[in-house]
């Protein structure tokens, strides 16, 4: 399980890096005709759709691990405070 969150995470930054770097690409460069701009504007759509789509199915898949029982949630202990006016 740890495999596939690591992996999706990789693939989420690699998404993320593909987007800035069209967008970066796009916006230095004046040359061209708008039908080049408009490719790598939709490069930068499907990069940054591919990043959503991974995170969506990232979030449901940890969400079915933690409901079937294959990863348990260890949150961050809190101490138990008795009060002095209680006795057992």
């Amino acid at each position: 399980m740890s495999i596939f969150v690591a992996l999706a995470f990789l693939i989420i930054l690699a998404a993320l890096a593909a987007a800035g770097f069209f967008m970066l690409r796009s916006s230095g460069s004046q040359e061209g005709t708008e039908q080049e701009a408009a490719s790598r504007n939709s490069r930068m759509a499907k990069a940054l759709a591919v990043r959503i789509g991974v995170s969506v199915v990232l979030f449901i898949c940890v969400l079915l691990a933690w409901k079937f029982g294959y990863i348990k949630p260890a949150g961050i202990p809190v101490p138990v405070k008795t009060s002095p006016l209680i006795t057992h």
